[in-house]
């Protein structure tokens, strides 16, 4: 039981994405802080893999709880990928929105006109029956 809480506040925080954008979860910025205040001890990959195969190991000894053994299982082996592969847990921090400027926006106005129908396709076409 409290395994599972443990997990659910590791878990719960997205992480930045290296490339793009990431959308926070709704109330994250609270369990961020608390994340953040573990430093490296929830930011890197290997010490997630070895948490969550540790909280593993128990849970196997019982069928009721193999489910919940192999998720965990699972877990481990993608954090243990993802530190192989250099990635780590890092917060999402809001950047203050610049407001666009208006002057700024316009660029170049158009210089040529745009282009419009021949004068005989604007014509009205007459309508066909009634």
């Amino acid at each position: 039981s409290a395994a599972g809480v443990l997990v659910c506040l590791l878990e719960y925080p997205r992480s930045k994405r290296q490339k793009g954008s990431t959308m926070e979860r709704c109330g994250q910025k609270y369990l961020t802080a608390v994340v953040k205040l573990f430093g490296p001890l929830t930011r890197n990959y290997y010490i997630r893999a070895v948490l969550h195969a540790a909280l593993a190991v128990p849970a196997g000894f019982l069928l009721s709880t193999i489910l919940g053994t192999v998720c965990l299982g699972i877990a481990s082996g993608i954090y243990l990928l993802a530190a192989v592969r250099g990635e780590e847990w890092r917060p999402i921090e809001q950047k203050p929105r610049e407001r666009p400027q208006v002057g700024g926006t316009i660029k170049q106005p158009p210089s040529n006109p745009p282009p419009r129908p021949p004068p005989d396709a604007r014509r009205k076409q007459p309508e066909v029956g009634g």
